[in-house]
């Protein structure tokens, strides 16, 4: 029998430097389902320490690096609605450098650390500054490795620590299955107490997953086959991280050969529509919301204006049916919406499918893209002071 992934046979992927990371994207509607049942399992414990944390609790900071780091802007949104606490997203690389600008001593902090390994030199260091500063300070982390430094850190005061599923921890330079997956147990973290009514939602979230790594598979490979230099990235609200994590994943793993970009809607119009020119790919996702979707409709129109990019791309949970650009994606025919922060865990499929057959058109291997070293799966070098 014949094994594929990503309708690439094994052989051909292991040859090429790209089994691991084939197997991590194609497994993340599985992988979905297997952390909604491990947050499931840890609901009353999860609840617990949620329900005593949040009485006193006057601010939540979301960090990590990188990847990590874009998770906050998909979660801060509802997270601050459900929980009615002040919720900003700080990277841990601006913890470090700068705790004093965003740590306070008198508020008692909640700080929510993302991390694939946890063993970034700036995952330990964020906590240790947030116990300095804070004279309260709780901790959830959700991270992929039990062994990394961060999930074994001793913490000073009440902590969670939430390991995702083994498979979740990517063997591959860039998070794919890692990023999803974290986003995914935030967001279910973030509505606890009603976990046991969000199955029916996860598994539509594994059906939009399924069909971009299926119906539309073909259609994303033919599309990193064209000769653009430049690909942007479009969200509003929890797709303004999507567009984030999109353009990190899309330029690391062509190891720098295409540059990205990403913005929202809005500021797009402010100066960084400049950068379109005919080599560049627009990507555009799309809210399912009528309210937010108004803006997002009106920057599509006004694309008629300057220069003309080679390809314009939109991702949609249903049909839009007054926007017209060259190739829309399509995830549902139903009349059923799943709430906007979901669609940021599945529409990065579409992502790192770009980059990955973009990487081997290149070339390039998508295990290990970076050519140079220039980067590498867990950051060294950095000195904490």
């Amino acid at each position: 029998m014949c094994v594929k992934y990503l309708d690439v046979e094994e052989a051909i992927l292991k040859k090429t430097g790209a089994i691991h990371t084939a197997r991590e994207i194609s497994g993340q509607p599985e992988l979905w389902s297997n952390i909604f049942n491990k947050v499931l399992s840890e609901n009353q414990k999860i609840t617990t320490f949620i329900d005593e944390i949040f009485k006193d609790v006057k601010k939540i900071i979301l960090t990590g690096a990188g990847s990590s780091a874009y998770l906050g802007s998909s979660i801060e949104g509802v997270l601050q609605r459900k929980s009615n606490i002040t919720t900003v997203t700080v990277p841990t690389t601006h913890l470090v450098s700068h705790p004093e600008d965003y740590l306070e001593t008198s508020t008692p902090t909640l700080l929510i650390s993302f991390a694939r390994s946890g063993n970034s030199p700036e995952s330990v260091a964020a906590v240790k500054l947030a116990e300095k500063y804070c004279d309260v300070c709780h901790h959830l982390v959700i991270t992929c490795n039990s062994e990394g430094s961060l999930a074994k850190h001793k913490f000073n005061d009440k902590s969670y620590v939430f390991v995702l599923p083994e498979e979740a921890n990517d063997k591959s330079l860039a998070m794919t299955g890692s990023y999803s997956g974290m986003l995914l147990t935030a967001i279910l973290i973030s509505d606890i107490h009603n976990i046991k009514s969000l199955k029916g939602t996860v598994e539509t979230v594994k059906s939009y997953g399924l069909t971009l790594l299926t119906k539309y598979l073909g259609q994303i490979e033919k599309v990193a086959t064209l000769p653009f230099k430049r690909v942007v990235f479009l969200g509003s609200g929890p797709q303004y991280g999507t567009a984030m994590e999109s353009h990190l994943k899309v330029q690391e793993l062509t190891d720098g050969q295409v540059i990205c970009k990403n913005d929202s809607y809005l500021g797009f119009r402010h100066g960084p529509k400049a950068v379109v020119d005919e080599s560049t790919l627009l990507i555009y996702y799309f809210s399912n919301r009528m309210d937010v979707l108004r803006y997002e409709r009106d920057l599509v129109n006004s694309m008629g204006e300057g220069k003309k990019p080679i390809l314009q791309i939109g991702l949609s949970e249903k049909e839009i049916s007054d926007i017209s650009i060259d190739e829309m994606m399509v995830l549902s025919n139903k009349d059923s919406a799943v709430s906007e922060e979901y669609l940021a865990v599945s529409n990065i499929i579409l992502a790192q499918l770009l980059g990955f057959f973009k990487c081997l058109k290149l070339g390039l291997s998508p295990d290990n893209p970076s050519v140079s070293g220039a980067i590498s799966r867990v950051v060294h070098g950095v000195i904490i002071y």
